[in-house]
């Protein structure tokens, strides 16, 4: 017996959604045709986020209670006009990833059972360098948003003496992730540096409340900002993606007016179409203008302080301090000493 299916206008497309009534979030009561319908009705939005973006699928086909499936390869069977793009991990393979070119695209993978959405830092037309600066803030156990809305302002300030400006969004979890256009002439190497000056910057600020301690034993409960977000093959969750949390929360474009106030919690399935009915998309000017990183880039040169560690998976880099957490390190050394 064939799946029950509706189809759904999307642009000059039609998609497919099978099985429209299975339930992806049981607390929300959210079915699948609900959050394909979430995409449409936040296409725009969704599709600046993404457009042209090597993006990995966060899939739930059974719903947000059953493992995902994180998928960084489209399948070799698509529709034709579904396009990918090439990109190169820190391991030399290589991989066909989602391209983003149209609201349809989005749509299509939502049927897929796609929750959250994650592009690269890239564009198609040239994959090796990014034209996106990340901060990502992430409060450490203990904290609340008022810790993370602090860091993220803190962000701006010094984004501000830099003759810079960032787009903050919340993170459809606990913290907020702050977004910088930049000019594509710099590698994945020299923006990561660019990211780990920024956080500096910030931590200096306030470091009993911001950290860049890449090791978890040294943060404490303080606000950490991510650097290494802005590596190769590392991602954020897209603005306006949905995440797999019971009540279907949404990674939500603000202003920063907004900021001051906000409960991330507010934005969700239900609740982001008719904000962006009404207001569009408060992101709608990032792409308006691009920055140098070269205040960044010597900001990092002078900073004796040096590299920072890699996430676990890519080769020992140049200039990277020793990848090993210091009471691990600390031990090593009695026990040879």
């Amino acid at each position: 017996m064939a799946s029950p299916y509706i189809e759904l206008e999307v642009g000059e497309r039609t998609v497919k959604v099978t099985n429209p009534d299975k339930v992806y979030f049981p607390e929300a009561g959210i079915t699948k045709r609900e959050l394909v319908e979430y995409y449409i009705a936040v296409g725009e939005g969704a599709l600046r986020a993404m457009r042209d973006r090597p993006t990995n699928l966060k899939r739930h086909p059974d719903g947000i209670h059953t493992d995902a499936i994180y998928q960084k390869r489209m399948p070799p069977k698509h529709p034709d006009w579904l396009q990918t793009v090439t990109v190169r991990f820190p391991s030399g393979r290589t991989a066909d990833s989602l391209r983003v070119t149209e609201v349809a695209s989005i749509a299509y993978c939502a049927n897929l059972g796609t929750i959250d959405f994650h592009p690269w830092q890239v564009r198609a037309a040239d994959v090796e360098h990014p034209d996106e600066l990340r901060v990502d803030l992430d409060p450490q156990p203990g904290l609340g948003f008022d810790a993370v809305r602090e860091a993220a302002f803190l962000c701006r300030d010094v984004l501000a003496d830099l003759g810079m400006t960032g787009y903050p969004k919340t993170s459809g979890s606990r913290g907020v992730h702050v977004a910088v256009r930049i000019e594509p002439r710099w590698d994945f190497v020299q923006v990561r540096h660019a990211g780990i000056a920024l956080a500096r910057a910030i931590a200096d600020r306030a470091p009993d409340r911001v950290t860049t301690a890449w090791w978890k034993e040294e943060r404490g409960e303080r606000v950490f900002i991510d650097f290494n977000q802005n590596a190769r093959d590392r991602t954020v969750v897209a603005a306006y993606s949905v995440r797999a949390k019971p009540n279907a929360q949404v990674s939500t474009p603000v202003t920063w007016e907004e900021l001051e106030t906000v409960d991330p919690e507010s934005f969700t399935v239900r609740t982001v179409p008719a904000r962006f009915a009404e207001l569009g998309d408060v992101h709608a000017t990032i792409d308006d203008q691009a920055y140098s990183l070269d205040p960044l880039l010597d900001l990092f040169a002078k900073d004796d302080r040096g590299d920072l560690p890699y996430p676990p998976n890519y080769p020992k880099m140049p200039g990277e301090p020793m990848r090993v957490q210091p009471s691990r390190a600390r031990h090593q050394e009695d026990e040879s000493g």
